[in-house]
């Protein structure tokens, strides 16, 4: 893989291993913690995937879209964030004690798991392929990021320090090495 290629899968996949350590602490918490701390948690997780799925909206799923031959895929990535941000919407008019509240989440986090590996797996791997400006749309795609989390007070994902850094052991078929 072209490390341009790299650059940008690298930022995305950290995206993804961030929201999947805090579905994996929901999923530890989901019985046990206090409403306030699964409001926070839901909270922070439809944070960050609200400013993922903006990026790719605004920056990476327009470029390729010039550059593939086949758009499918992209087409699907548009069908899976719109359930993913009715169910963010939802979850943002629910309180953690709320009926269905743990099912949405839970049924949101699957959603995104899907779209996690369709990206690393199927979406990624042709990256390396296309004509495309890595460099500007890495740069877009950084500053729009960390206007983002600025905007919604979130630490910046490229400046973290060790106290907001995610670590997770990925699974096999995640890799995108």
């Amino acid at each position: 893989m072209g490390r341009k290629a790299a650059d940008i899968i690298d930022m995305l996949t950290e995206d993804h291993d961030r929201l999947l350590v805090l579905f994996a602490a929901f999923d530890r918490l989901r019985e046990s913690a206090a409403d306030d701390a699964r409001q926070t948690l839901v909270e922070l997780a439809c944070t960050e995937v609200v400013i993922h799925a903006q990026v790719k909206e605004e920056h990476l799923y327009p470029a390729l879209a010039e550059v593939m031959d086949d758009t499918f895929i992209l087409e699907q990535a548009e069908v899976e964030h719109a359930i993913i941000r009715r169910l963010v919407g939802e979850l943002e008019t629910m309180q953690a004690g709320d009926r269905l509240y743990n099912a949405k989440f839970t049924t949101l986090a699957s959603c995104i798991g899907h779209h996690i590996e369709d990206e690393q797996t199927r979406l990624f791997p042709q990256l390396d392929g296309l004509d495309l400006s890595f460099d500007a749309l890495t740069c877009d795609i950084r500053t729009r990021r960390h206007e983002l989390r600025s905007e919604f007070g979130m630490p910046d994902a490229d400046n973290e320090d060790d106290s907001y850094r995610y670590h997770v052991v990925r699974r096999p078929h995640y890799r995108h090495h």
